[in-house]
């Protein structure tokens, strides 16, 4: 099939970043400014490289925050297994934190250089992947392009495609079909999504599952889990985790409502994003109930009603301690957050009716009592107030939630045997070639 010619908005986009690569260059400055950016990394964002190339075949993989570049880990497994290096990218600090944490030998990580034609390509000359695989939705039209123009396959892997995503890109339905033609396989997460691809144009689209099913717990650390375990001791504990402004009040009045039945009840909050913990202590205070903040070195204490945990990369540190979880973003209009890894930490889980970003997950969840919808601070106090109460209860829903993931499992492994093609392909490539 012929590639269809870029079209005059993608021409006027590629030659825009091209001449305004300098106010790029400002704006990753004021990003660096305010912490939004890795001031000692900043070159890496545009493309100048922070180390050496492993010598060898090189896969490239990109996930731009926290949940994308974690579900690549079972790939970046994979891939060393079959004899390459990964270059493992990423766009935030919180993902980059997080996953130079867990990168296995054999892999390296550099931040993703921003959209503009000159840093790709210095990007792509210095590494010069065999592969490239993007995680979930991540199309950046001068990366597609370059490595297109260079020959190098770029397989879009767990690709997502919501409603409200695809009714944008069908606005400019020759755009859209121009760059995913571009791409060499599209891997969809399920059959709506890649539904959705195929209408946009996207040549080779197959249905391989959810990698988030297949990923491991996060981790945490031992001795500080036995000290939480010793201070928290008999307490009845839940998390609310990855909150969102507005749904940390929500927690603090459900606690506030559950004083007269469990006064010796201890919530966890751990806010999406870490620099909100002043903000979710304010809410506390307005209900009357103490707080510590985990990062000014609180502690849980028998006199702490509410620990606010606003540190990065220790979500399954708490969810250990608590055998019932909130996610939220499911209370807000953020769609939700990922139910999985509390779910295979053995929690009970609670969550809003806005869980659209995951709504496979929950569905699944919710029908085998695995999981519950509660649709206020109300619902929420009673049911963490029904279920701490209830222990086998909440035991068998927890059960129930693991037993209803397993369907959904072996998505790395789908991956990887539709991957095996291209190394094979490149294997005989190099020995054509020696």
């Amino acid at each position: 099939m012929k590639t269809p010619p870029l079209t005059i908005a993608l021409q006027a986009y590629r030659y825009g970043l091209y001449v305004g690569e300098p106010a790029v260059a400002g704006l990753l400055a004021w990003r660096s400014r305010k912490g939004k950016e890795d001031p000692g990394r900043l070159s890496e964002r545009r493309g100048l490289p922070g180390r050496a190339r492993p010598v060898g075949p090189l896969a490239w993989m990109h996930g731009a925050s926290v949940g994308e570049v974690l579900s690549l880990v079972g790939l970046i497994d994979g891939m060393i297994a079959r004899g390459f290096s990964v270059l493992v990218t990423t766009g935030t600090r919180s993902a980059a934190e997080l996953i130079g944490r867990r990168l296995p030998a054999g892999a390296v990580h550099q931040y993703m250089p921003l959209d503009a034609p000159r840093w790709i390509e210095r990007f792509i000359e210095h590494w010069q992947p065999d592969l490239a695989l993007v995680a979930e939705s991540e199309i950046w039209p001068n990366t597609v392009i370059a490595l297109h123009q260079r020959g190098i396959p770029l397989l879009l892997v767990n690709g997502r495609m919501s409603e409200r995503s695809f009714k944008g890109w069908a606005r400019s339905p020759r755009t859209a079909e121009a760059l995913l033609s571009r791409i060499a396989i599209c891997l969809a997460q399920t059959k709506d999504d890649a539904e959705r691809f195929e209408r946009l144009g996207a040549p080779r689209v197959s249905v391989a599952g959810n990698l988030k099913y297949d990923s491991a717990v996060p981790p945490a650390d031992e001795q500080q889990l036995a000290y939480l375990r010793d201070v928290v001791g008999d307490r009845p504990v839940w998390v609310a985790a990855s909150t969102h402004p507005g749904e940390d009040a929500m927690v603090a009045e459900a606690h506030a409502t559950l004083r007269a039945r469990l006064p010796n009840l201890l919530t966890i909050v751990v806010p999406r994003h870490p620099h909100r913990g002043g903000e979710v202590a304010e809410c506390a205070a307005a209900v009357g109930l103490r707080s510590a903040l985990r990062s000014r070195g609180g502690r849980p204490h028998g006199g702490v009603d509410l620990y606010v945990a606003d540190t990065l990369g220790e979500l399954g540190l708490f969810y250990r301690l608590a055998p019932l979880v909130f996610l939220g973003g499911s209370m807000t209009r953020r769609g939700g957050q990922n139910p999985i890894e509390p779910t295979r930490l053995h929690a009970a889980i609670l969550h809003g009716p806005n869980v659209q970003n995951f709504a496979q997950v929950y569905r699944a969840l919710d029908e085998a009592g695995g999981a519950m919808m509660v649709a206020d601070a109300g619902e929420l106090a009673t049911a963490v107030g029904d279920l701490l109460h209830d222990t086998p209860r909440s035991r068998a829903m927890a059960e129930a939630g693991n037993a209803a993931l397993r369907p959904f499992e072996g998505a790395v492994e789908r991956t990887l045997a539709i991957l095996d093609p291209f190394i094979a392909q490149m294997k005989l490539a190099a020995m054509a070639g020696s």
